[in-house]
């Protein structure tokens, strides 16, 4: 199942196209959206994110054949997993598309269903893993709003 392990680095490369390449938008649409975070939403934050992503998603696929990988892939399956009810959540509330809405829907959320039921029936992981590398990955509706508001009273602070 190696396809399994390369699923998060090709669904985030597809990701990151629909979000700033085609149709792209994604850092306009965000400032709309979160207006008290306007400040923070930054070009070098996107590149830096996004690189460390890119890079989490390739250390998933080289982990694949070590006991680490299923909590690894776990991991990053639920950070793209809530990412994309981000977008979702953000598109709602703005009713209109949010860049990365349509490759989170179909591809982060069907991804994280299948490999968590997968990794749980064939016992490559544990419950207690899955939970583990839900609630580290969900961390990322957390840890997400607070950078920016860290960043914010930063910039706010300099002006």
């Amino acid at each position: 199942m190696d396809w399994l392990y390369a699923a998060p680095l090709v669904a985030a490369c597809l990701h990151i196209t629909e979000e700033f390449f085609f149709p792209g938008g994604f850092a306009d649409w965000d400032r709309r959206y979160r207006p008290e975070f306007a400040g923070s939403i930054t070009s070098r934050l996107h590149i830096i994110v996004n690189v460390l992503l890119l890079i989490i998603c390739y250390d998933v696929l080289a982990t694949r054949h070590r006991p680490i990988g299923p909590l690894l892939w776990m991991t990053v399956a639920a950070i793209v997993f809530t990412n994309a009810l981000w977008h979702l959540r953000g598109a709602w509330k703005t009713r209109s598309y949010s860049p990365g809405m349509a490759t989170g829907t179909l591809l982060y959320i069907p991804m994280t269903i299948y490999g968590y039921a997968h990794f749980l029936r064939t016992r490559a992981a544990s419950p207690g893993t899955a939970l583990l590398g839900l609630a580290i990955g969900s961390s990322y509706l957390l840890v997400g709003p607070l950078m920016h508001r860290i960043r914010t009273r930063r910039f706010a602070n300099k002006a």
